[in-house]
Order: structure tokens, then C-alpha cells, then sequence
């Protein structure tokens, strides 16, 4: 089954301690990947970043809701264990745990707040933590939702960029895709590559760049600039037809636009060459990538604990 939203690992986390024996992240992980049925593929999705699994962080956030409100602690590297707290709250808990629930304890407010003050902050003033709060935190962790936040503001920069593509001339998108492949590690120097464009119709293609700097072997590009359609099939077979006349076998189609499925999947299936294709949004989150068109603004940076630090020589 898919993932559970997070709040779904908070109690059966603080049951799989209930015993009082310590009890590792990696064993906590797998029992309740196993609770919940999730599937191999499913435990291995990663978020959006690529440097953790889904599940990875969900179970690692409900341990980390678990601590703050003093149910678990850490008595080792990894390992945590039940509280006296966690074992007399165990007993009333409701059937599914949301971090709401935890409100109650004033050192999970002073978590959930950024705030060190834990004593100062009474049971009260726990008791009337914000609606907004506690729903954002029922839902995803808080590294999921900054993530997500992530992914959106980069999904409208891509469209943003795209845009301003579209609205300059050809000139200025020719240059750019030089640009863009030497950004991706192919070509020479930029005057080597780009002599490569600029010849639209001299056998089929636009250009070709070199895809190691010492010009061993050869890439075939075609660009089209459009602001409207699609590209379809018949573009794309045109293009191979273009590289089997020029001895090659390795092409890429890129357009301002988006390429129908047939034509996805003709190049799915034609394994003599291998094209790939390029639409617009993925032209433009590249350029996001390799930060072609766009700057830096602002910066923050996620930081984990290293265990390996705290490890005794």
C-alpha cells in the first residue's frame, strides 16, 4: 500500500517500545514498513531532493515528535527507548496519535514554536496551539512540507523562464541550447560548440556538438522554437531519418513546446537510435539546475545530526 500520511507512524512507533527495550531507527523503520504492507518500490521512493526515502523521513519525524514531547528519549546512537511519560500516556492515547495530540506536553510546544523557553511555556498555553499549526503538522513533516514548498516555487520559476524564452528570438534561443548542453557536460569550448548551430536544414538537423571534449563522439541536435502545438510523431521520425543519413546514432529534440505521446513513444521504442527528448519545462528546470537564467536569492540550509560525531573513540 502507499505510504501512510505521517501522523499514522506516531503510535505504533511509541507501541513498538512499550516494552521497555531499546529499539533502533533502522528496526523501527522496517517493522513498520512491514505493519503497513508497503511495498519494496514504495520503501524506496525518495523525496523530491534525493537524499532520503519518503519513508525513511516520515518514521524518522515520528520518533523525532516522539522525543520532543519526552514519550521516547535517545539512549544511544540511533536507538531510543520509552519513557515513564511515554508509558502513561500510552495508556489513554487515542487509536491514531496526530501531532496535535502532543500539544499538551510544554516542551513539544517549545519545539513546535523554535522556541528554547520549555518551562516557561504552561500547559495552557499548550492546550491552545494553533489550528494552522497542527494541521500542516498532521499531514507531512516538516521537511516534507519544506520540500514541497521547494518544488513549487521551482515549478513556477520553470514556467517563468520558459516564457522568457519564448519571448526571445531565435538568435538568443539558439545560443542558449550551446549553453545549456556545455552546462551538461557535452562539447568542447563555447566557440567550438557554437559553430553547431545556426544551420537549420542542412540534411535534417540544426547542428551537432562534440559529446566529450576530445570529440570522439558526436550528438545531432534539432531545436525547434515554438510558442504553440505540439511536436509530434512525425517531427520526431523526420529527425531520425535526418541522423541515419548522417551516420549517427545519438540525437536530441528540444522544444520550447511539448512532445505528443506518440512521439515519447516512438522514441521509446526505436532502440537503433537513441533520442531524447526535450520540452520546454524540462529545458527550463534545467537551466534551474545548471542556474542559466536565473540567481540565487535566498538560501537555507537543512541540517541532520552527525552520529558519526558523537561516537566514542
Amino acid at each position: 500500500m502507499p505510504i501512510p500520511e505521517f501522523y499514522h507512524f506516531i503510535r505504533p512507533a511509541l507501541e513498538l517500545h512499550k516494552d521497555g527495550q531499546p529499539v533502533t531507527m533502522k528496526q523501527t523503520e522496517l517493522v513498520l514498513a512491514d505493519k503497513f504492507a508497503i511495498l519494496p518500490e514504495e520503501r524506496g521512493e525518495l523525496l523530491p531532493s534525493g537524499r532520503s526515502t519518503r519513508l525513511y523521513s516520515r518514521v524518522q519525524w515520528a520518533l523525532t515528535y516522539l522525543r520532543q514531547a519526552k514519550l521516547l528519549e535517545s539512549v544511544g546512537r540511533g536507538v531510543n527507548n520509552i519513557t515513564a511519560r511515554g508509558t502513561q500516556f500510552l495508556q489513554t492515547a487515542p487509536a491514531t496519535i496526530k501531532p496535535s495530540d502532543l500539544v499538551v506536553y510544554p516542551e513539544f510546544v517549545a519545539f513546535q514554536q523554535g522556541s528554547g523557553a520549555a518551562n516557561s511555556t504552561s500547559v495552557q498555553t499548550a492546550s491552545v496551539k494553533t489550528d494552522m499549526v497542527a494541521a500542516a503538522d498532521d499531514k507531512v513533516t516538516p521537511e516534507e512540507s519544506i520540500e514541497a514548498s521547494y518544488q513549487t516555487l521551482k515549478d513556477a520559476l520553470a514556467q517563468d523562464v520558459l516564457e522568457r524564452v519564448k519571448a526571445m528570438p531565435p538568435a538568443f534561443f539558439e545560443q542558449l541550447i550551446v549553453q545549456l548542453m556545455l552546462s551538461l557536460g557535452y562539447g568542447g569550448t563555447v566557440e567550438d560548440a557554437g559553430q553547431t548551430l545556426g544551420k537549420s536544414g542542412d540534411g535534417g538537423v540544426d547542428g551537432v556538438i562534440k559529446q566529450d571534449k576530445l570529440g570522439l563522439e558526436k550528438i545531432y541536435l534539432q531545436a525547434k522554437r515554438w510558442n504553440d502545438g505540439t511536436v509530434g510523431s512525425k517531427e520526431v521520425q523526420a529527425f531520425v531519418g535526418a541522423l541515419s543519413g548522417q551516420g549517427a546514432s545519438k540525437g536530441v529534440f528540444i522544444t520550447t513546446s511539448t512532445f505528443s505521446k506518440a512521439a515519447k513513444d516512438f522514441t521509446k521504442l526505436n532502440h537503433t537510435f537513441k533520442v531524447s527528448l526535450v520540452d520546454g519545462l524540462e529545458m527550463a528546470r534545467l537551466m534551474i539546475d545548471h542556474n542559466l537564467g536565473v540567481s540565487l536569492v535566498q538560501r537555507y540550509d537543512v541540517k541532520r545530526i552527525d552520529s558519526d560525531f558523537f561516537t566514542e573513540t
